[in-house]
Parts: structure tokens; C-alpha cells; sequence
């Protein structure tokens, strides 16, 4: 290298002596630069003490000394957070190279899991974690991956009309309202407003958000959830755009026939219970309007929102135990997705048994949405009409 650019130096006219004092002073510049260099870190120091810094210290003395505070903590028991590492330990872990150590998979599930349950962004967690924030980012997401991933055999759809009626029956059982099929309503999860997005996710509330809508059943378990969908489209927009909506229309579902209700020889059509978001169909019923309304009528809207309480119940214990959805999630909408139903995951492993359906976050892209007057076919009212007098009939209660 030197010798070119001796070389380069004579044919440019200069002569020996000169061409070597400036290859000289060349060479002194380049070596105080590099000197004066700062030498970039790999890691700040606090976090390569990771092992006494962090928050396993504290989990460990937890386990030990306070098992309450530990569970809540994590929002599950040992035992829970145990079973649940060994299904997703295959996926998040990593190997460790020559140059550093790999984050145990333990830790990993961790730092999503006290993400979730406080909300804290990524700068606060760091500290609990002694995880750079950059790291963390990637951490949760691909746990988030995993734990749905690990737990999809925990969720899915009745496939047939004994699990239909199985969860019919738990309705009527529950909450006095037979041929119930499962609660419908949408929540409003807050998001910072993506980039150039314009208003696509403001919804009526005056915040941005991303639409998780849900069906449960009588013990406060999704049957489906679809999340994703922009703020500003309706509940009734958005159930109508999911996959379960298309298969219910196009009798997919294997729900039972319309048979009679209790005392009753007319038969009735089994359905999901909404409110007056949703459009009112042979198998969605919703309130009356409540504009002059009968007694009988005021009777059937009692019913309805009292057996479709358990769907605000559910996003009450989800928002409980997960306190994210609680704050403005500053990520982007496909990650925010990604962890709200990984939460909707958790919450139904640890709720105890049961088969329930989950669909997968939805990439399709709706329309602009643009309001429009909910128009209900006469059988739909005919059926309303049939519930409402079954409520004032055979199946009054006091």
C-alpha cells in the first residue's frame, strides 16, 4: 500500500524526499485517529451483571417467601409459568457463541411476561431486565409468536353440534338464556398513531386503537377473537369482515338446527347475543331500541344484556391480568396485535379446560369505512319477537 502510493506520488512530480515526508505524516494522522477513536462497547457493564442485577434475584426470593407476590408478579403461578416454558423453551431459545452467552429461554419469557402485565415501555423494562431496550423489542414479539405457536391446540372451534350445544347449554345453566351460542363485542385497544395513517385509527372514543373482537362463552372463555382490524371501523364492521362471520353465513359451522325453546313447540334458531352495534340476523340478536318500549320488551333487553355481560366480564379479567391493554402501546399495529393475542391465548390457558376458537390475526384490509343504517330482515324480528315472548312466558324468571 505504501509503495503505491509512493509510486503515485513521483508520477504526480514530487520528488523523493518530498514523496516521503508526506507518506510519513500521512501515516502519523491515520495512527492518531485511530487513539483518539472511542472504542465502541458491546454492552454497558450493568448489563453483563445481569445474573445479580436483575429481576430473577427477586422472583427467586419471591418463590421462597411470598408465592402470592410472585404470582402476581407474573399474573401465574410457578407451576403455570414452568408448563409453559417448557412448550415455548424449543422455540425462543438460542445458542450461545463464542463471542457471548445466549439469553436463557426462562429469561426471555420473562421480560414478555412482566411486559404485559405492566404495560412499562421497552426504556423502563430494561432496568428490571438488564436488557437493552433494542433487544427487548425482538425478545417480545418472537415470544409472543411462540406462545401462540405453542398454544394452538388449546384453542379452536366446536366442530360439532354436540360442543355447540355443550356451550348452549352452559348459557342456559348460567345466565337463563337457552340457544345461546356465545357473547359478541369488540374493545378498543389504544395505539400510538402509526405513521401516516392519517385517521384510519381514530375511533368515536377520541384515541387511536386497534379492534379486538371477541366471542365467549358462559365461563368467560374466547370462542374467537380477531385482532387487528383499524379503530375507526364499527364492532359490526369488523365482525362482518372476520372468517367466522363468512363460515356462519355459509353454514360451516355445524351449528345445530333450530329447534323449540323450553315449553315452547316453534322452533327458534340458536344465536351469538350483541348489542346494538351489531346488525340484528336470524342468528345475532341484540336490544330493542330503547324508544318506547313495552314492558315485555324492557323484560327481553334485561335478558340479552345480562347473559352479553359476560363478554365485558372477559375483557375486564383480560385487561385485570394483563395490564397493557390498559395503556397506549407504542408499537406498531401488527406488533400490537401480535401481543394482545398472545394475551387472549394466555387467558384462556389459564382459565381452565374447555375447547374455544381463536382466529389468526387478520392481514386483510378493510375498506373505508362508511356509515350505514343496520336494516334487519323480518325472520330476524320474528325471532326477537319468539325470545322476547319466550322471556315473559315459559321462561320468566322473578
Amino acid at each position: 500500500m505504501i509503495k503505491r502510493q509512493y509510486i503515485s506520488l513521483r508520477r504526480g512530480g514530487m520528488s523523493k524526499r518530498k514523496a516521503c515526508i508526506a507518506i510519513l505524516l500521512a501515516l502519523a494522522s491515520e495512527e492518531v485517529d485511530d487513539k483518539n477513536k472511542k472504542r465502541r462497547l458491546w454492552m454497558k457493564e450493568w448489563y453483563k451483571k445481569r445474573c445479580e442485577l436483575s429481576h430473577q434475584c427477586l422472583l427467586n426470593e419471591l418463590l421462597v417467601s411470598s408465592p402470592e407476590d410472585y404470582r402476581n408478579y407474573l399474573r401465574m403461578d410457578q407451576d403455570t409459568f414452568m408448563n409453559l416454558l417448557t412448550m415455548v423453551s424449543p422455540v425462543i431459545g438460542k445458542k450461545k457463541t463464542q463471542l457471548r452467552d445466549a439469553l436463557p429461554a426462562s429469561q426471555r419469557l420473562l421480560c414478555t411476561l412482566r411486559f404485559r402485565a405492566t404495560g412499562d415501555s421497552f426504556e423502563d423494562l430494561k432496568f428490571a431486565c438488564c436488557i437493552s431496550p433494542q433487544s427487548l423489542g425482538n425478545i417480545v414479539i418472537e415470544t409472543c409468536d411462540a406462545i401462540v405457536s405453542s398454544l394452538k391446540d388449546v384453542i379452536k372451534i366446536p366442530e360439532s353440534e354436540e360442543e355447540w350445544m355443550s356451550v348452549s347449554e352452559e348459557f342456559d345453566r348460567k345466565w337463563d338464556f337457552p340457544h345461546c351460542l356465545g357473547a359478541i363485542d369488540g374493545k378498543h385497544v389504544k395505539i400510538t398513531k402509526p405513521y401516516n395513517s392519517g385517521s384510519y385509527y381514530y375511533n368515536y372514543k377520541g384515541t387511536f386503537s386497534v379492534v379486538l373482537m371477541a366471542i365467549v362463552n358462559a365461563k368467560c372463555q374466547f370462542l374467537m377473537v380477531h385482532i387487528g382490524t383499524k379503530g375507526r371501523v364499527s364492532d359490526g364492521g369488523v365482525y362482518g369482515n372476520t372468517r367466522f362471520s363468512q363460515d356462519l353465513t355459509e353454514d360451516k359451522l355445524h351449528i345445530p338446527a333450530p329447534s323449540p325453546l323450553p315449553g315452547t313447540t316453534d322452533p327458534v334458531p340458536y344465536v351469538l347475543i350483541g348489542d346494538d352495534a351489531f346488525p340484528l340476523l336470524e342468528n345475532i340478536m341484540k336490544p330493542y331500541s330503547h324508544a318506547n318500549l313495552t314492558k315485555e320488551q324492557q323484560i327481553y333487553n334485561y335478558r340479552v344484556s345480562r347473559a352479553r355481560n359476560v363478554v365485558e366480564r372477559t375483557f375486564g379479567m383480560l385487561s385485570s391480568r394483563f395490564r397493557i391493554l390498559h395503556s397506549t402501546i407504542n408499537l406498531s399495529p401488527t406488533k400490537v396485535s401480535k401481543i394482545i393475542l398472545a394475551c387472549c391465548y394466555l387467558h384462556n390457558y389459564m382459565s381452565g379446560d374447555g375447547e374455544q376458537y381463536v382466529e389468526s390475526i387478520s392481514r386483510r384490509q378493510l375498506i373505508p369505512f362508511e356509515p350505514t343504517v343496520q336494516q334487519s330482515s323480518l325472520s330476524a324480528k320474528d325471532v326477537r319477537n319468539k325470545y322476547c315472548q319466550y322471556f315473559n312466558g315459559p321462561g320468566w324468571m322473578p
